[in-house]
């Protein structure tokens, strides 16, 4: 007799029917990908980012391919909290899965005030924190790259509201291991990563940057070996659970970040070029632990672990 495996998950109070999340700007608010296949069989969708007000988001060109990635400038194109709350969420009530929703605020305040107006959506499960948006008080500077601010915004956020907070961290710092003790300290329930580096391409032909935006967040396969490692460090740095994501295109990809020590995972670009990816991803994971020996996918975490210590090169 075949023994049944476990695709479920518990994470930041949260239990996931299993770990595969779509990312957030690459599914929109959850609900448009309905007419593809069924979003209720994902373990969860985190939505595009929402801000205080609506956003046009940058001029175009705003994406750029490159061999095994992309570079894209989107500019946080959204409706806007007000029309988030009005006109999206009878929507997602009905979604099936779990909902987080990603929130981008230029200031402290303004995570704060998204954070508390999503307190009082049932609908919306947990909330997960756009720290890469430039901070208007210190010129622009990402919020994720400080980890003083990263733990400033991450309390501020969780002293607002009752939902689980994932601070989403930039992988464009010095060191990502203090950056997200420092989202552990400000009372993060989770932390996710890692969200695109940070690139440029220019055209030969005309001698311009590709994007108008000039650079833009690189994400796609490309970048995968750096995530992994970014994982790898942090969840053998943190107490609290955490999601990978980085170049996810297939079930093998999403091995690597469970087996590094994520708790769940994140597949963001692939869902622009195949948005089917997911639940294939499912699929080989499943067969994965069946044909493994595993009987659950949290014990996935357990085998590679931590050396007792580790050199850069």
């Amino acid at each position: 007799m075949e023994r049944a495996v476990s695709l479920e998950v518990e994470m930041a109070g949260l239990r996931l029917k299993n770990p595969v999340m779509t990312a957030s700007g690459t599914c929109g608010y959850g609900t448009e990908f309905r007419r593809v296949y069924d979003v209720s069989r994902l373990g969860a969708v985190v939505t595009k980012a929402i801000t205080a007000k609506p956003r046009p988001g940058n001029p175009a060109p705003r994406l750029v391919e490159r061999p095994a990635a992309m570079l894209s400038s989107c500019g946080l194109q959204n409706v806007g909290i007000d029309a988030f709350i009005r006109d999206k969420m009878p929507l997602i009530r009905d979604i099936g899965t779990t909902v987080i929703a990603n929130i981008a605020g230029e200031t402290l305040g303004e995570f704060q005030l998204l954070a508390a107006r999503l307190d009082d959506c049932p609908a919306i499960a947990a909330l997960e924190l756009n720290l890469s948006c430039p901070n208007v008080k210190t010129g622009g500077m990402a919020f994720g790259v400080d980890p003083a601010a990263v733990e400033g915004i991450t309390r501020a956020v969780k002293n607002v509201t009752t939902k689980p907070v994932i601070s989403k961290l930039s992988p464009n710092v010095t060191d990502i291991v203090a950056v997200a003790r420092a989202a552990e300290a400000g009372g993060a329930d989770a932390v996710s990563l890692i969200n695109g580096l940070l690139g440029m391409a220019i055209d030969v032909r005309t001698r311009q940057p590709s994007l108008a935006n000039v650079m833009g967040g690189l994400t796609g396969p490309a970048i995968r070996p750096i995530a992994v490692r970014m994982v790898w460090q942090v969840a053998n740095s943190v107490r609290i659970p955490v999601i990978g994501m980085g170049g996810i295109s297939c079930a093998e990809d999403a091995l690597e970040f469970l087996l590094a020590g994520a708790t769940a995972v994140e597949i963001g670009t692939a869902n622009l070029v195949s948005p089917g990816t997911p639940l294939r991803v499912i699929e080989g994971i499943r067969l994965y632990l069946e044909d493994n020996g595993f009987n659950s996918v949290s014990r996935l975490r357990d085998v590679l672990g931590a050396p007792p210590q580790y050199e850069l090169l």
